[in-house]
């Protein structure tokens, strides 16, 4: 896989620009604030409709402007590809691939797979729950792109329900059976998802633990995700019940909380309030890991999951890596660069090429960022 040009008009701090890429080491550098990482954002964003760091598309269009666009060419399987992304608030965005639209995100997303892997996710550990599915949830799309209309479906059903639990707040005499209804097919919807996710971790777990133990010599590393339905699983262990025995639990899960939820009028239990945990020589990392500790298990992931991409869709994923070298100690940051390969098309961010070795420096092909102007140089 690779992305041969990109072109985004009013994204972020850019009225419109186009750049040629034509290696497979590519280097942004530039003083800090300089949008650097809204390039990176813009290639992520084709591969999973979402952002790394913004909450809502409107945060991604230019001050004073109505809409943005992002396109590029790309090429996969030795097939040219052209994709292109309109986001025009509040009307749905607009998909094209060779220039045909697109209803359907699975279809666009399926086109091209990213790894991003930004200073950000060194705080994965330490951040919030929903970090962490979103993280799991985006990695699990670059795979599977179906996935995405699933979640789509799940989290329209979650907020029709609560806006149903909304009107019962605190109504203990109130007639609940529509909430049977929206709970029916959240349990559907939401047993489907922990099936995926869970037995997405036991895939990605296999080669992170590998990759933990190369760098740390003698940590070994252990994934458990943290289901409100089910308990905590254990991901060194592949799963021995399946989809129907989830959709029960779920059922009986949403019973149980029936009346919790009526009173505090919102849904307590689901896929959207799960978690995952790490775990170095069975110590809970988010208590016990130093930081070095904590970079090694993001790192491990990062890698897992780009081996994971190209063993499961037979095609190697861009890499994007946001000014993370300078987060990495010597170790580290050896182990990245020599683990990518030079197949695997690569994106970085830097402020310099201070962080870099003369021999990887080579082949590279090197642009400025200055005053929202890119520069090849």
């Amino acid at each position: 896989m690779f992305i041969k040009n990109l072109e985004i008009t009013n994204f972020r701090n850019y009225s419109n620009i186009k750049i040629d890429l034509n290696s497979y080491k590519i280097l942004f550098i530039g003083k800090n604030a300089q949008g650097k990482t809204n390039l990176l954002e813009a290639v992520y964003y084709l591969s999973t409709l979402d952002s790394f760091r913004a909450k809502t598309d409107t945060e991604l269009i230019k001050k004073d402007e109505n809409f943005c666009t992002i396109k590029a060419g790309i090429k996969k399987f030795d097939i040219d590809i052209d994709l292109e992304v309109n986001i025009n608030p509040p009307n749905r965005k607009k998909l094209k691939v060779n220039g045909l639209s697109k209803n359907k995100s699975s279809d666009f997303i399926s086109n091209i797979s990213t790894v991003c892997f930004t200073s950000n996710d060194l705080l994965l550990l330490r951040g919030t729950p929903e970090d962490r599915r979103k993280w799991l949830d985006l990695a699990i799309c670059q795979i599977y792109p179906a996935y995405i209309e699933r979640l789509n479906k799940y989290n329209k059903i979650k907020t029709q329900k609560n806006n149903y639990l909304k009107n019962l707040k605190g109504s203990f005499n109130a007639d609940s059976s529509l909430l049977d209804v929206w709970n029916e097919q959240l349990a559907i919807s939401g047993s489907n998802i922990t099936f995926i996710r869970i037995n997405f971790l036991y895939e990605l777990q296999k080669i992170a633990k590998i990759k933990h133990t190369q760098i740390s010599k003698t940590e070994e590393l252990s994934i458990i995700y943290n289901s409100t339905i089910i308990g905590d699983i254990n991901t060194d262990n592949k799963i021995e019940f399946d989809n129907k025995f989830i959709l029960e639990k779920f059922k009986q899960k949403l019973e149980e909380k029936k009346q919790e939820e009526i009173i505090r009028g919102q849904s307590v239990t689901g896929v959207h309030r799960d978690d995952i945990s790490y775990f170095i020589n069975n110590n809970d990392a988010k208590k016990y890991a130093s930081q070095g500790q904590q970079r090694t298990i993001v790192l491990s992931l990062k890698l897992a999951e780009l081996e994971l991409i190209k063993e499961k869709i037979n095609s190697k994923a861009i890499l994007l890596l946001d000014d993370v070298l300078a987060e990495l100690d010597d170790l580290r940051q050896n182990f990245l660069l020599d683990a990518i390969g030079s197949e695997t098309q690569t994106i970085i961010t830097s402020v310099d090429t201070l962080h870099f070795k003369e021999e990887y420096l080579k082949d590279v092909e090197i642009f400025e960022i200055k005053e929202n102007i890119v520069r090849k140089i």
